[in-house]
């Protein structure tokens, strides 16, 4: 897919064939047409640096998603992931990692595609829509990441 750049930090391994095949499927459900996308997938230390440098949080977190364009349907910008965090989210919600990062790549492009979690409201608004791809996605993110 053109357009799409997935990096990976040392020591994670992708399936990027598979990762270009569900941002592609997201994205022809949306109608969304990508300008420039990067996927990164990092270590904990990486996601730290960048929500304290960008955002001014001091903590690590699942994923950080720069969005560059004032457009809903064109994706113009940077998701990352943090691989450690991921997999302390899917032993909390007792999901595969996998499953936790394909719904992460979904959270991060609907997030550049307009979605809020900001209010309740808006929050179950998203989630409803987030539920609905990693269910029709699933069978997908097996195999996904690898952390070695």
């Amino acid at each position: 897919m053109k357009n799409l750049s997935i990096y990976e930090e040392k020591g994670i391994r992708t399936q990027k064939k598979l990762l270009y095949k569900i941002v592609d499927l997201i994205c022809s459900e949306l109608d969304l047409n990508i300008l420039s996308l990067e996927i990164n997938f990092v270590l904990s230390e990486t996601i730290l640096r960048i929500n304290k440098k960008y955002l001014k949080h001091n903590y690590s977190t699942d994923i950080i998603t720069f969005d560059y364009s004032n457009e809903r349907n064109i994706l113009d910008g940077e998701i990352f992931i943090s691989i450690a965090d991921a997999l302390q989210n899917s032993k909390k919600y007792r999901v595969t990692l996998n499953n936790e990062i394909l719904r992460l790549i979904i959270h991060g492009i609907l997030h550049m595609s307009g979605y809020d979690d900001k209010t309740i409201f808006k929050r179950k608004k998203m989630k409803i829509v987030e539920d609905m791809f990693v269910h029709k996605l699933k069978k997908l993110s097996k195999g996904l990441v690898k952390k070695t």
